[in-house]
């Protein structure tokens, strides 16, 4: 019970993330170019990701578990441990925080600066709408498939993650505008905290070890890496940091 609960959580929480950074750029392009090929681009690029998903979801269900887990544990560790080495290097106040308003203000400019078509499809609307959610929908198929996988349960993954896709782009459309109040730097501190769990776990157990009481062990390997990062969080906030993250304005803060 307890890892199909993380599960979802994690897949939701993940999902939302890239979702939110999926429609800042649908949205910039949509109310500047035109909604026509804005939303075309962004038919490709689910219909590019169903494929994806359709076609490496049976593919990693034929691979032995213990070899699965192995190999999907060290990615999810690679994996999360970038999304919590920027979350901490923002959270001690190293690097920029991450700027929703600012990216999307950064699209419109260059949604306005691009060639303007006279018919026919907007080239350039398709291809930014296109990437973006392609992008973006690669780093959440990788969750659900790996997560899923893992837990004999890609449905269940795949759940979260809808659920998420769902609320981001109900918000989005209500709001119409980027969801600058969204707390996407924590989200990323603790997915990328949840990632580098599972990581862990599950790379261990494909190397052979045996968690005391199995996946209830997931909290306690979940707060020994919290405890972990929230230390080196506090070590790297620094005085001189926070000068270094006040200076660091406009082009560091669109960064992932």
């Amino acid at each position: 019970m307890t890892g199909a609960v993380v599960l979802v959580l994690a897949a939701f929480l993940a999902c939302a993330v890239e979702a939110v950074e999926a429609l800042t750029i649908v949205l910039a392009v949509g109310l500047t170019r035109g909604w026509r090929s804005t939303m075309t681009g962004v038919v490709a690029a689910a219909a590019a990701l169903s494929v994806i998903v359709a076609v490496l979801g049976p593919a990693l269900t034929l691979i032995p578990l213990n070899a699965l887990r192995l190999v999907v544990g060290a990615l999810l560790l690679v994996f999360g441990l970038q999304w919590l080495r920027k979350a901490i290097l923002r959270a001690a106040g190293i690097k920029a925080t991450h700027d929703e308003e600012a990216i999307y203000r950064r699209q419109v400019s260059d949604a306005d600066a691009a060639t303007p078509t006279d018919a026919g499809i907007d080239w350039y609307a398709f291809t930014v709408a296109f990437k973006g959610v392609l992008l973006e929908g690669l780093e959440v198929a990788f969750i659900v498939l790996t997560f899923g996988a893992n837990q004999g349960s890609i449905g269940l993954a795949a759940a979260g993650a809808a659920a998420a896709v769902v609320v981001v782009v109900a918000v989005g459309c209500a709001v119409r505008g980027p969801l600058a109040r969204v707390p996407e730097n924590a989200l990323k501190y603790v997915v990328g905290l949840m990632l580098t769990t599972f990581g862990t776990f599950w790379a261990a157990e494909g190397a052979g070890a045996h968690w005391p009481g199995g996946d209830a062990a997931l909290p306690a390997v979940f707060a020994l890496v919290t405890a972990a990062a929230l230390i080196l969080t506090r070590q790297l906030r620094t005085p001189q940091a926070a000068v270094r993250a006040a200076t660091a304005v406009g082009v560091e803060g669109v960064n992932r």
